[in-house]
């Protein structure tokens, strides 16, 4: 069964592994190493992920096939937004619509 993709889903799974899909057979694993805060408005919530990637494999922005044990499998668009010694790092902007009974 594939969990969520809510704040809390990604809260309990920092610092774990992602398996992304580079092409037909490629696959790389991302860690999950921020969070910001959760920002909840009446109808809409608003938070961010990064993940890091190792420094031998770049990935440009676009949709991408994640995979992860408890998580399940999902795709998300993700942005490069910087580089260190440990390797690229990725963004994920989650700006989602809320229903009646998630605002209630």
């Amino acid at each position: 069964m594939e969990v969520p993709l809510t704040h809390e889903a990604f809260t309990q799974h920092m610092n774990s592994k992602f398996q992304v899909q580079t092409d037909q057979d490629g696959v790389v694993d991302l860690a999950l190493t921020e969070i910001s805060e959760l920002k909840r408005f009446p109808q809409q919530e608003q938070f961010t992920i990064v993940f890091r990637g190792p420094l031998n494999r770049f990935l440009g922005q676009g949709i991408r096939s994640f995979a992860h044990d408890n998580m399940g499998q999902f795709e998300i668009f993700i942005v490069p937004i910087r580089q260190d010694e440990q390797g690229f790092y990725y963004e994920a902007v989650f700006n989602r619509i809320l229903t009646n009974s998630e605002t209630g």
